[in-house]
């Protein structure tokens, strides 16, 4: 029962590749694990960290103040709007989080229905959503979701228009990502044989898409997810430091943070502007390291040299020596009789 147990643990995503990696490639992504689920903590749990609200200006004792130094009351400082950093850098975790969420679900859903389609029926479907995806790559992010941002909300953003200018902008350049993976797969996998089987005894072509191709075809999907989740961020960062992210009454987000602070570095008051910085580094940092080591452990040549360093572990401990190994002999190489001894050419020699 125990051994089923310990089956199925391993068997889950996070732990199987934990029993994967080895070396440095385990050290980055136990690191990048960990500055992840941190990431998403703090954000589950915003409201109990945060010792203020994300647009509070007072508490029963009065004003903050502007751009007050580190203190007992505000632990960080506070800004130049006179809000308290580490609130703001706390609450700003929740809008990261939504973005990620939004953008990339988007992406994945438009991408794996394109890329399923494409592949599967190809023809002139196929050729026409290539050339669509491929011009798509013309279009900057950045720029994209300046556009998106005015249409959108004028640039004025609410909580939910930075959310969706950022989601959508993003949404619309990663597309081309997750339908070129998926129409890859999808190509290789309908020549497969139970594919063809399935279309002898009769399948219609959404059960077999939906049901043998594309559960199939979606086995790199986590690796996208995971690069695309840090460009998200900054994306969000980006909008809000060029001044069409959300406003600071509607939301905390830390590229608008960044752009206020700027005047604050030239005049010595470095609390305002690092934090915000430092939360973004980390985030963006832990996000990029799961995303590289995951793309390292899907390479095959990596297990390869994983099995040959463990391959030769065990020739290591089954070393021979005249007349066998080790473990040979009744009793081990405890059970030669006393004074026995081999000559150079491993005949036993008594006294």
């Amino acid at each position: 029962m125990a051994s089923g147990k310990r089956s199925i643990w391993n068997r889950l995503p996070v732990v199987h590749q934990l029993r994967q990696s080895v070396g440095l490639q385990r050290g980055m992504l136990v690191v990048g694990l960990a500055l992840t689920g941190l990431f998403i903590l703090v954000a589950v749990f915003a409201p109990l960290i945060a010792p203020y609200g994300f647009s509070q200006l007072k508490d029963a004792h009065g004003q903050f103040g502007s751009q007050q130094p580190p203190s007992p009351a505000h632990i960080w400082g506070t800004t130049v709007g006179g809000y308290d950093v580490f609130s703001r850098v706390i609450w700003g975790t929740q809008t990261a989080i939504l973005v990620i969420v939004v953008a990339v679900i988007l992406s994945i859903f438009a991408g794996v229905v394109l890329g399923l389609v494409s592949g599967y029926f190809g023809g002139w479907i196929d050729r026409v959503l290539v050339v669509i995806a491929d011009a798509i790559y013309a279009f900057p992010s950045l720029l994209l979701a300046i556009v998106m941002a005015i249409v959108i909300s004028g640039g004025q953003s609410s909580l939910w228009g930075g959310i969706l200018a950022a989601a959508i902008s993003i949404t619309v350049v990663y597309i081309p990502q997750y339908f070129r993976v998926i129409r890859s797969e999808v190509v290789r996998i309908k020549a497969e044989a139970y594919v063809e089987s399935a279309k002898v005894v009769g399948a219609s072509n959404g059960r077999i898409m939906f049901r043998h191709v594309l559960r199939n075809s979606t086995r790199t999907l986590p690796l996208i997810f995971t690069l695309n989740s840090s460009d998200a961020i900054l994306t969000l960062a980006a909008l809000g430091f060029l001044g069409f992210g959300i406003e600071p009454t509607a939301a905390a987000e830390w590229g608008y943070d960044l752009n206020k602070a700027l005047s604050d570095v030239t005049s010595g008051i470095w609390w305002t502007s690092i934090y915000p910085g430092l939360a973004i580094v980390l985030v963006v940092l832990g996000i990029t390291l799961v995303g590289e080591s995951l793309n390292d452990l899907a390479d095959p040549r990596l297990r390869g040299r994983r099995r040959a360093a463990v391959a030769s572990g065990e020739v290591a401990e089954t070393s021979v020596v005249p007349g066998g190994p080790l473990e040979a002999g009744p009793g081990g190489i405890d059970g030669l009789e006393g004074g026995e001894s081999f000559d150079e050419h491993g005949i036993e020699v008594r006294p």
